[in-house]
């Protein structure tokens, strides 16, 4: 049986070229905000039709967790999100981390159930469930 076919959804936070340009390179498909959205939709409005498409997504945006409408449009549409921390990196750095951890990203994406939000660091990828 073939496994699920994964598209990563880059938001905003991790810019328009690098990290997706690296990510598919690595043989990730790769999905972006502006191709989608206008700059100023709202978070829980993107996160919910992202979530529909099935599409992960990739943020840098740590405060999601925290916001009660975006964390509740994550596990409203069973959401599956990872989030790049490791304080002020750049694009190439943010990228190097996604690529190097890309495996990981697919394993944990089909394995783990949604909805979650996964902080993503250089050296693993911790996820938190969420729930309904």
């Amino acid at each position: 049986m073939r496994p699920e076919a994964l598209v990563f959804f880059v938001d905003r936070s991790l810019g328009r070229h690098v990290v997706a340009d690296a990510l598919r390179a690595a043989g990730a498909t790769v999905e972006i905000h502006d191709d989608h959205f206008a700059s100023d939709t709202a978070d829980e409005e993107w996160i919910r039709e992202v979530g529909a498409r099935g599409w992960i997504v990739l943020t840098r945006d740590e405060r999601i967790r925290y916001r009660p409408l975006e964390r509740r449009a994550v596990v409203e549409a069973r959401v599956r999100l990872f989030c790049v921390t490791g304080g002020r990196m750049k694009g190439a750095d943010m990228a190097a981390v996604l690529t190097h951890q890309l495996r990981k990203l697919e394993n944990v994406s089909r394995s783990e159930p949604a909805p979650f939000i996964a902080r993503v660091t250089r050296s693993r990828v911790l996820v938190s469930r969420l729930r309904r």
